[in-house]
C-alpha cells in the first residue's frame, strides 16, 4: 500500500550533513534498551564521507495500515484491519487535533508483551503522515542533535546523551548532555497539531508541561544551561509557537522561561511507515501572551 503522501508535507530528504564535523562521544541511553526491538531500533549510520555516528528511528517491522474507527479513554483507539476490528494502544496524552479522526487512514505497530496487539504509530491527516508516538520525540531529538540539525546555543563537541536525568530533587527532565563546559538540560516535547503552516503546543493543557519550563528558568536562573526542544513529527509547518489559546499558562511559562534565559529550538521530522528521520530546523516564535 503507498504512502499517498501529500507536497504540503514536504520532499524526501537527510538530515543535516555530518560531512567535516567531529564524530560527537555517543552513550547507549536507557530507553535503547528497554524498547522493543522487533518493532523498532535506533540504528547506528554514516551520512556521508568522513561522517558522524548518528542514530535513525526505524521500524523494522512492517507497519499494518488500517482505518480509524474511533479514539476513545485517551489511550485507546478502535482501528479497522483487513481481517477486522481490533483494539490498539495510542501513546499520546494529548487532544491530538485535527489528527485522530474518524475514518482516518493510519498505520499500527505490532506490540509483544502487552494487553494490545497494536500500537498506533501514524495517522495520515488528510494527506500528510503524522507520528503520534511521544515515545519516539526524545530519540529523535538525541538523532537530531547528533547530525547537527539542532544547534544548542554554546554545545561543543564531542558531548555526551543521558536520558531522564534530575537535576533537583523530585524533579527529572529528557536529556542531559554534556561536553567540556559542563550540563546543558533539555526538555523534549511532541507536536503533532499544525494550523496555517503554524505547529502548535500543545493541544491540551499542561501543568506538567509548565512545570517542566519553570524548572529550567529556575536552573537557567541559576547559570545552567536549559533548552526546549520540539519535534515536529510531521511535514507541514513553518514555525512552531505556544498555543496560547489553548492553554494560557504554558505560553505564559514560556515567554518567562525565555525571559530567563532558557533556549528554544525546533525541528521537524519525515514521517514515513518505514522510519522517523528528522528532517530540517524550524524557528520557535516565543511572544508575550499578555
Amino acid at each position: 500500500m503507498g504512502t499517498g503522501r501529500d507536497k504540503r508535507c514536504g520532499r524526501v530528504g537527510t538530515p543535516a550533513s555530518l560531512i567535516g564535523e567531529a564524530v560527537h562521544a555517543v552513550t547507549l541511553p536507557s530507553w535503547f534498551q528497554r524498547m522493543p526491538w522487533e518493532v523498532h531500533a535506533v540504528w547506528p549510520l554514516l551520512a556521508g564521507w568522513e561522517a558522524g555516528l548518528h542514530w535513525l528511528v526505524r521500524f523494522l517491522l512492517s507497519l499494518r495500515e488500517g482505518r480509524l474507527r474511533r479514539r476513545y479513554q485517551r489511550f485507546l483507539a478502535e482501528v479497522e484491519l483487513a481481517g477486522g476490528v481490533v483494539l490498539a494502544h495510542v501513546p499520546n496524552s494529548g487532544r491530538l487535533t485535527d489528527v485522530a479522526l474518524p475514518g482516518r487512514r493510519c498505520f499500527l505497530a505490532p506490540t509483544q508483551g502487552s494487553s494490545l496487539p497494536f500500537r498506533v504509530e501514524l495517522v495520515d491527516a488528510e494527506g500528510c503522515l503524522v507520528g503520534i508516538n511521544t515515545w519516539r520525540a526524545a530519540p529523535l531529538a538525541e538523532e537530531a542533535l547528533t547530525a547537527g540539525l539542532v544547534d544548542l546555543p554554546g554545545l561543543q563537541r564531542p558531548f555526551s546523551i543521558r536520558r531522564e536525568v534530575a537535576p533537583l530533587p523530585g524533579s527529572r527532565l529528557d536529556l542531559l548532555l554534556e561536553d567540556g563546559q559542563g550540563p546543558y538540560w533539555v526538555e523534549v516535547k511532541n507536536i503533532t497539531w499544525v494550523v496555517d503552516g503554524v505547529a502548535l503546543f500543545p493541544d491540551a493543557v499542561t501543568q506538567r508541561g509548565a512545570k517542566h519550563l519553570r524548572l529550567l528558568a529556575e536552573l537557567a536562573a541559576q547559570g545552567e544551561r536549559t533548552a526546549v526542544i520540539y519535534v515536529v513529527q510531521r511535514g507541514d509547518s513553518q514555525k512552531v509557537q505556544a498555543a496560547a489559546t489553548v492553554d494560557p499558562a504554558y505560553a505564559r511559562a514560556v515567554w518567562d522561561a525565555a525571559q530567563a534565559g532558557v533556549e528554544f529550538l525546533a525541528f521537524e521530522v519525515e514521517v514515513s511507515p518505514r522510519e522517523l528521520r528528522p528532517r530540517r530546523s524550524l524557528p520557535v516564535v516565543v511572544e508575550d501572551p499578555a
